[in-house]
């Protein structure tokens, strides 16, 4: 039961990422933009989201910090304590 702490970090890492994805591929759309002299053709441009690429790097973040907490305390749970080795 003491690693179910742990597991749950993971699978918090785990729909963070999932959430950052979803943030991402909405971060830019396109756009179109007219003319700059008459005769021209109108173009095309990408403008990027600020808020929804700051949510992305900021779950990107969470779910590194909730990954490396889950797979330590996973890791320092299997390994036997420094002071039970006698060799």
């Amino acid at each position: 039961m003491t690693g179910t702490k742990h597991v749950v970090q993971l699978i918090l890492a785990a729909a963070a990422l999932a959430g950052a994805a979803v943030c991402w591929s909405h971060v830019r759309s396109w756009v179109d933009v007219a003319p700059v002299t008459e005769g021209q053709p109108a173009t095309v441009s990408v403008v990027y989201a600020p808020p929804l690429m700051m949510l992305a790097w900021l779950l990107l973040t969470v779910a590194g910090v909730l990954a490396v907490l889950g797979v330590a305390g996973l890791r320092r749970r299997r390994r036997p304590a420094i002071d039970t080795y006698t060799p």
